[in-house]
Formats: C-alpha cells, structure tokens, sequence
C-alpha cells in the first residue's frame, strides 16, 4: 500500500470526549452502547484513551484489511497488548509480529490439530461428565463461574493430563476474573495512573506473580509426571526393565501441553509459562463466556432448547456422548456460534500502524492505536438483519456468506486464535454434556445485562438445573 498522493478524508471524533481522561468514562461506564454507536460516525473514528488518540475501525472491510489483507502494515500493538502482556508475557497472543511469532506458533501448532485433540476427546469428556454430575439438583447456581469452573477443569484435563493436584484448579478459577478485571483497568486508564503505586495495581502485580507460580508448578507437576514414563520407556530393553511396570502405575492421559514441553529446550521455561497462561485465559474467559450466555438464550427460547434436545438423542439415543458424534450436532454448534456472534466476546482489540497509512481515505498516524471489535462488526446490521436477536439458523449454509468477514470472534490473518479448533471442541463437549445430564433447567435472575470486561460477561446469572423434565 502507497502513501497518499491525494487529501485524505478528516476523520471524525466521537462526541462526548472530556480533558485528560478523553473517552475513558464512556469507555468505563458504558463500554458497548458507546463502541457501537460509532458506526454512526463513518468508517474509521478517532477516539482518546486518556490524552492518546486511538482509531476505531467500524466497517468489517476496513478492519479485514487490517488483519489480513494489509496486516504487516498493523502489527499487534497498543494499550490493549500492553496490559495483556503484564499478565500473558510474550505468549503466542501477544509476542510482536515477526521471526519469535512465527517460530513459536509453528512450534504449538501441532498441539491444536485435530487429530491430537481428538485423542484427549474422551478425556474431556468424563472430566465434564464428572464436574456437571457433581452439581445438586434445583439449587440455584451462579452460571458464569459455573461455566468457567467447568472449561477450567476440562481445559487442564485436556493440556496438562488427568492427575494435576486439585488444589491448582482452585487458585486458577480465584485468580482469572481478578486478573481480568485489573487488565481492563490498565487498558482504559491513563498510562501514568497504572503506574503509580496505588493498592489496585499493586494488588494486580501480585495476582500476576501468584499466576506465574501456579503456571510453574503445573508444569513441574506434568514434566515429573511424563519424565518417569520417559525413562522406563527408553530403558524397556534394559536388564532392569520390570515387565509389571505399566500394571503397577497406569500411565495417566497425557496433555496437550507435553508436545510443548518437549520444545522447552527452543523456548525456555519462561516461554513456556507464558503459553500457558496465554492458553488459560483463552480457555477460561472465551469459552466460559460464551457458554453462559449460550444457556442464557436456550432458556430464553424453548424452541432452540428443544431442538437442541432432539438433535442430541437422534445422534446418541440414551447413551452418553462420544467425541466422534461432535460432528453430528450441526445445530448445537449454530447454537454456540451465534452466542459468539451476539456476545462479542471481545469488545476492543487493538493493532499500531507501523507508518503513515491511509485507511478507507482516512490518515492514520505512525505509532497510533487502531482499534477494532468483534463485538461492533458483529452487530453491524448490514451483515446481521435485525442483529440484537438470537437466530442460530443465520448460520444455515446458504445465509453464511452474507456474513463472511464479519464473523471475527476467533480475530483473522496470520494472528487468528490458534486455538479455535480446540475451542469449539470443548464447546460443544460442554453444551451437549450438560443437555445430557440434566433434562431442563429454568431462570432464577432477572436477564442479565452485558458487562464489558475483556470479554462481554453476563452482570448477574443464575439457574437451577433439575434432574426431571416436568414442566
């Protein structure tokens, strides 16, 4: 892409921006109505974050030229990264374009073909059926910390295998949404007040640090676990080789994260705890997230639930599910998809243009913020008819391609989720689990209202699930 050789369009300042904090109250106070309304203004939008100018992208093309099409031009950059990394480091998320980017991603891809999540399928499957099992019938229960306590315990089944010490689940479900909620601060603040010693900051550098260590020991745990099997492995042939070793000890599932492990010589122990932080906070805030307002809207609507329901006992009947029948639940996964669509989950993503660029006819400055969010693109009413509405069936195969380009819940380019085939797996393990599990289960909170975090969260969720179907 060339520099201009003609006038570029003035670009367009929202309205409402008030001195030194710029739009940082509306940003706080109400995150979504504000993104969304500046659509209104034209195709890029200049804003403040603080005293710094940052532009939002709200035409689907324009921000697909960001990602894809012109992406070397935007590299991953701006405050939104900056308060990522405080928390993710370096990890795949957030390392800066270029050679460590590339060599990394190609290092952990392996760990997110199909083929090898298929393999801990079952795995996650039973911890599912187990932690959902668990819960008493018809009491009231909290859905978002239910769904972040089942993508948890599913998650570490699947990366780290299926014996990390208990304890570690716990301190993880207890740090995230703090940590999350610190993040989102540092983003919208003025870069000096995050650094000045005030107890909030604090408060989140000492949740961090708590991370990091549960990170390490988890690792520790999983490499200790794998180097012993390791070892008799590479010494079966040996005199010392006992023929009853795999009857004394059967070998636990192995995780994901064991193919990374193996890397650790290439990325160092302090890479290796922020990939894995990196796949946490996907995990935990994404897929939890979106599951709870999958539930929110099921309930809201009796016909997606009974649908749902049916699609289920065509494929498995009584018994219970099986990782290969996944791809039989065509309508579970419009069901989860639209929940994605309708619910962001992230609102404000940001990229730095690299130099002077012009975008859609507007100047964007070297080194500035250009902002863009799935959750806007995804309630842009030219792409979406009628887009505040739940209609799993606008994602019916001949209604897809209106949509295409728009539909950036999982980003795209060279720095699309990494995770994404893991992260529909273990959607669709826990909605058609939980379907299965418990025949009906029924509002007792008021609808909850969108909450803008780094994800768009439920304010307030809860339900009972009830071990019949009476009505």
């Amino acid at each position: 892409m060339s520099a201009p050789t003609t006038a570029p369009i003035p670009t367009p300042t929202a309205p409402g921006r008030l001195p030194l904090i710029g739009h940082g109250l509306r940003l706080v106070r109400d995150p979504l109505p504000f993104i969304t309304s500046l659509r209104e203004h034209g195709s890029v939008v200049r804003i403040r974050i603080g005293p710094t100018p940052a532009y939002v992208v709200t035409d689907p093309a324009l921000a697909r030229r960001v990602l894809v099409t012109d992406a070397a031009h935007f590299p991953k950059g701006g405050k939104y990264y900056d308060a990522l990394r405080v928390f993710l480091g370096d990890g795949v998320a957030t390392v800066a374009d270029g050679d460590r980017h590339l060599r990394n991603r190609r290092l952990m891809q392996p760990m997110f073909s199909k083929a090898h999540i298929a393999e801990r399928g079952d795995a996650m499957i039973d911890q599912v059926r187990a932690t959902v099992g668990a819960w008493p019938a018809a009491e009231p229960r909290d859905v978002f910390a239910g769904m972040n306590e089942i993508t948890l315990a599913t998650f570490l089944v699947a990366v780290f295998g299926a014996d990390l010490p208990a304890h570690l689940e716990g301190e993880f479900t207890a740090l995230m949404p703090e940590i999350m909620r610190g993040t989102i601060r540092q983003v919208l603040l003025p870069p000096w007040i995050t650094r000045l010693p005030l107890p909030a900051n604090r408060a989140h550098a000492d949740r961090v640090a708590r991370l990091r260590a549960l990170i390490d020991q988890a690792i520790d745990h999983h490499t200790d676990a794998v180097a012993p099997e390791s070892a008799a492995a590479d010494g079966a042939s040996g005199a010392e080789a006992c023929p009853h070793a795999s009857q004394a000890r059967p070998r636990q599932p192995s995780g994901l994260f064991e193919t990374l492990i193996g890397a650790e010589d290439q990325l160092g122990r302090r890479q290796l705890q922020d990939e894995a932080i990196t796949l946490l906070a996907g995990a935990i805030e994404t897929t939890g997230t979106t599951l709870a307002w999958a539930l929110y809207e099921i309930a809201a609507h009796p016909a997606v639930e009974r649908r749902l329901r049916e699609e289920l006992a065509s494929v498995c009947g009584d018994r219970p599910l099986r990782y290969d029948d996944l791809d039989q639940l065509p309508y579970a996964r419009r069901v989860l998809q639209e929940a994605l669509r309708k619910y962001g989950v992230s609102w404000m993503v940001t990229r730095t243009a690299a130099r002077d660029i012009v975008l859609g006819g507007h100047l964007i400055p070297a080194g500035a913020d250009v902002v863009w969010s799935p959750y806007l693109h995804q309630h842009d009413p030219s792409s979406y008819p009628d887009p505040d509405a739940f209609d799993p069936d606008r994602w019916e195969a001949d209604r897809v391609p209106a949509t295409r380009g728009s539909f950036l819940a999982f980003g795209d380019g060279r720095r699309k989720c990494i995770g994404e085939n893991f992260a529909w797996v273990e959607l669709q393990i826990i909605l058609a689990t939980l379907l299965q599990i418990w025949p009906r289960f029924t509002m007792t909170s008021p609808p909850p209202r969108p909450q803008a975090v780094i994800t768009v969260k439920p304010d307030t969720l809860t339900m009972r699930f009830h071990a019949d179907s009476a009505d």
